[in-house]
């Protein structure tokens, strides 16, 4: 198999795909053929196969015809009678699956709710079990809290998938010349969604949850948003889902789609962190700062603590958040405030007898306070609430200020990389299909897809795969 770091050939991407074990695992899923009856002409696995072939091929009309062509069929038979030689039943027939196999087992079995969501379930243990094969989310890896590792963080982001067809639902069209009024063709599950960089976009929103190696993408989950506004929410489904398979998860990068609320999820039952930025206060146009215009941080009283010096006596300082930063506010004669940020020295996370959470982090203080180190909370409680404090909407365990922040950050540029490889895998950037639950079962073929090349590129470079 030839599968490198650039794009892969039609045949690789076959032949990555077949040799992918989670294929047969999620076929496991596929209900029986109901007795009595005529037998099913092709094994369960192929309606797992021929989804992940949509993204191949773009859509199920070429890969039909893709599949009819003797040398790919051929190849497809050769290479599944290697794998399963003592299996006749798992064999591929001679005649090629055509469209209306694999629309059948989808419509009949595969979009059922509680086999689609099963489906998910084996989706989710498969990819992330490959993920520890290949050192991902290790509990033993590099890193700490404090510290993070690439290698133990998810990145996640949502990504709207244009629908088929572009009316929306009730839409007509009038006849001019008869006058006759048709309801035009629309995806039921289609919405207005808007996007990190505030575009509106119509169609159907997903999540998508993945780890990264240096040869490529797991992709661990892929989850329908059932209404807009709602991909934080669905966000933190995934987490929750995915962390207790992972322990060795130290945090996620996402964009400021979540916010104090769910960092305070986050940090108290998950016992992960957050990479992301806090939002600003405002933005003020100003001459030559791009369209966004001045971003304008916020500045939040944290609490105040009482300090003695080295001469016995003692002082106030007042702590602040800026921009997730805690430090310390100096004010001038004239009122004039000066923040300063304190440097970060360690997290530490505490479990507590309820299975939740405890986080705290050392600050160092300016050499004018005698550089001692104080412990701040991270994540809030029932004081901040009475005080009307969001601590976890304004304080981050790594701000941008810092200088880990931008190491893991990076990593957002992945997550757009990977919305537009699912973009380019769909025939003129719309789905195949209406509706979510079959958009979500040809997602789930896509991220097969990306993980069997992954697994292609580490096999064929003899990169050691850990049990």
């Amino acid at each position: 198999m030839s599968v490198d770091r650039g794009p892969a050939g039609s045949l690789a991407k076959v032949e990555a795909i077949l040799s992918n074990p989670a294929i047969y695992e999620l076929a496991s899923v596929v209900p029986a053929h109901p007795r009595p009856g005529r037998p099913r002409t092709y094994p369960e696995f192929m309606a797992i196969v021929f989804a992940a072939l949509l993204s191949v091929w773009r859509s199920a009309r070429q890969v039909e015809a893709e599949l009819a062509h003797p040398v790919v069929w051929s190849f497809m038979r050769r290479a599944v009678a290697e794998r399963f030689p003592d299996q006749p039943s798992m064999h591929l027939p001679a005649r090629p699956m055509r469209r209306h196999h694999y629309t059948y087992l989808r419509d009949r079995y595969l979009t059922d709710p509680q086999v689609l969501s099963e489906l998910g379930r084996l989706h989710r243990e498969a990819a992330v079990a490959q993920a520890r094969r290949m050192g991902l989310l290790d509990p033993d890896g590099p890193g700490s809290f404090t510290h993070p590792h690439l290698s133990r963080m998810l990145h996640a982001d949502g990504k709207v998938v244009a629908p088929l067809y572009r009316a929306g639902p009730g839409d007509v069209h009038v006849d001019r010349r008869t006058g006759a009024v048709r309801r035009r063709r629309a995806d039921p599950d289609a919405a207005l969604h808007f996007q990190g960089d505030g575009e509106a976009a119509w169609g159907t929103k997903f999540v998508l949850v993945a780890a990264r190696s240096g040869q490529g993408r797991i992709i661990l989950d892929a989850q329908h948003v059932a209404s807009p506004g709602g991909e934080a929410s669905v966000a933190m489904e995934c987490f929750e889902r995915l962390v207790p398979l992972a322990p060795g998860t130290v945090g996620v990068i996402y964009d400021m789609a979540l916010r104090g609320t769910h960092h305070q999820r986050l940090l108290r039952e998950l016992g992960i962190v957050c990479v992301n930025r806090v939002m600003a206060a405002e933005h003020r146009k100003g001459e030559g700062s791009g369209w966004k215009g001045v971003r304008i941080d916020k500045s939040v009283h944290v609490e105040d603590r009482t300090l003695r010096l080295a001469d016995g006596t003692t002082t106030i300082i007042r702590l602040f958040a800026r921009a997730g930063a805690i430090g310390i506010a100096e004010f001038s004669e004239s009122g004039t405030a000066r923040f300063i940020p304190l440097k970060r020295r360690r997290v530490h996370r505490n479990r507590l007898k309820d299975g939740r959470f405890a986080w705290y982090q050392d600050y160092v203080l300016p050499a004018a306070y005698g550089g001692r180190t104080i412990t701040v909370r991270l994540h809030a409680n029932d004081e901040d609430a009475a005080r009307g404090l969001n601590r976890t909407e304004n304080v981050r365990p790594i701000p941008p200020a810092d200088r880990d922040f931008y190491k893991l950050y990076q990593r957002r540029n992945d997550s757009e990389s990977l919305n537009r490889l699912l973009e380019d895998s769909l025939y003129i950037g719309r789905a195949h299909s209406l509706g979510h639950a079959r958009q979500q079962m040809e997602i789930l073929g896509w991220a097969l897809l990306v993980n069997a090349l992954t697994l292609a590129r580490c096999t064929q470079h003899s990169l050691p795969l850990t049990a």
